[in-house]
């Protein structure tokens, strides 16, 4: 494999010095009584879009030797200058289980009985979130996406269980529902038995397209079929196993198999289905859209690629990563990327690319790391100061992944994309 250059490694080191330099203070703001998704007060609890997640950057930063603790402390104090939810919105991405996770990666032994209080609290959600969701399988309903997903559902919270403590029973009952969820259900609506155990009942394309007013199948590692899956297999590779895991990773992958799409340019898979597309076997989307982690080809593949690792399956593992060294040579699906975060932009691009290329058997994918990591340092700048300052969706995250790059070290914070 083929690696960064001193240069190339001291001009990442530079640029992430630069934007956490620009967010070692909260900014002074007035939150009033605003309690709104778009507020600067809902967003303190954010590990996406918030102050959790800039307490990640200047945590991990500290833990290298290259800043002092005072940032860490400040960001967490704003994190947590109001009630932390625990509500039905809660989860990897917000509220009290992003804090836990930001206080087990930031300053894993300065608030210890913080840190205990949130896992009791994270414990106890997990529990609640397991229970409703068994009884929702036994009575043969589909799930909502959020009972799953990374964000909010128990994908999310199993990956914070499992960089916690891997060796609690918990985890394992995750690993159990998710099993469980890969299973077919029988449920009396449009989709039928022929819809997979993740066929949800709602979908956030409803808004814009009727077609998917009877659910949908989602792809993607935030909200569908891929989070279980590389969650399953990293689950997998620490060696935390139930019964009919590797069966549970199979179905996943027997189903993106079915639905992988062959294009002149490489290999890529919808988004989302409809109903209708269920049912005909083919997608309307007329080619590959943005080469995303969270929806695109290379979150896709590097689940698939996670599973192929876990299952020591060398077939599908060339497949996955042949899949992503060809998206990654495309100008036309890059030219698609318009911002440089993590989630939809070319930060987390790059760091897919980097976690895929670190397992590779060959060079193709480390082959593309220079030109990926020059265009985001071109990019890096491109969010303008009053942007999301968060690990996910802001600037903390562009900064998190050059660190990473420049001093080959991650830390934790990568469970929460769910890259390794």
């Amino acid at each position: 494999m083929s690696v960064l250059n001193a240069g190339q490694r001291a001009a990442a080191a530079a640029m992430a010095d630069e934007l956490a330099a620009a967010l070692t203070a909260p900014p002074l703001l007035n939150f009033g009584d605003d309690y709104s998704p778009s507020s600067p007060r809902w967003r303190d609890q954010s590990l996406s879009k918030g102050a959790a997640g800039v307490a990640v950057l200047h945590g991990l930063r500290a833990q290298s030797g290259l800043a002092d603790v005072e940032p860490v402390h400040a960001w967490l104090a704003r994190a947590t200058r109001d009630d932390l939810t625990a509500g039905p919105g809660a989860g990897l991405w917000f509220g009290a289980p992003a804090l836990a996770f930001t206080l087990h990666n930031a300053a894993p032994s300065s608030y210890p009985s913080a840190m205990a209080s949130l896992d009791a609290g994270v414990t106890q959600l997990v529990q609640t979130r397991l229970q409703t969701a068994h009884a929702r399988i036994d009575a043969e309903q589909r799930p909502s996406q959020y009972e799953f997903d990374l964000t909010r559902g128990l994908v999310g919270l199993g990956a914070y269980l499992l960089n916690r403590d891997p060796g609690r029973d918990l985890v394992r009952r995750v690993l159990a529902y998710l099993v469980r969820l890969t299973e077919p259900v029988d449920a009396a609506d449009e989709a039928g038995a022929s819809a997979p155990g993740w066929w949800t009942h709602d979908s956030s394309a409803f808004d814009r397209d009727p077609a998917f007013a009877a659910g949908e199948a989602n792809f993607g590692m935030a909200h569908g079929c891929s989070g279980p899956l590389a969650f399953l297999a990293v689950a997998t590779r620490a060696g935390v196993v139930v019964e009919g895991q590797s069966t549970a990773i199979e179905r996943i992958c027997r189903w993106l198999e079915g639905w992988r799409q062959e294009d002149p340019a490489g290999p890529w898979w919808p988004e989302r289905i409809t109903v209708e597309e269920l049912r005909t076997g083919r997608p309307h989307q007329g080619g590959p859209l943005r080469p995303s982690w969270c929806y695109g080809t290379p979150g896709l593949a590097r689940a698939q690629q996670l599973a192929a690792l876990a299952l020591g399956d060398r077939v599908r593992q060339h497949a996955a990563e042949a899949a992503l060294a060809r998206c990654l040579a495309d100008p036309v699906q890059l030219a698609r990327v318009t911002d440089p975060a993590l989630c939809h932009g070319w930060a987390g691009l790059l760091a897919t690319a980097w976690y895929a290329a670190d397992d590779a058997v060959t060079s193709a994918i480390a082959d593309h790391l220079p030109h990926l990591l020059g265009t985001l340092l071109t990019h890096a700048r491109d969010a303008p100061p009053e942007a999301l300052p968060g690990l996910i969706e802001g600037r903390a995250g562009i900064a998190l992944t050059l660190h990473t790059l420049a001093t080959g070290t991650a830390g934790g914070w990568p469970a929460c994309l769910l890259l390794n």
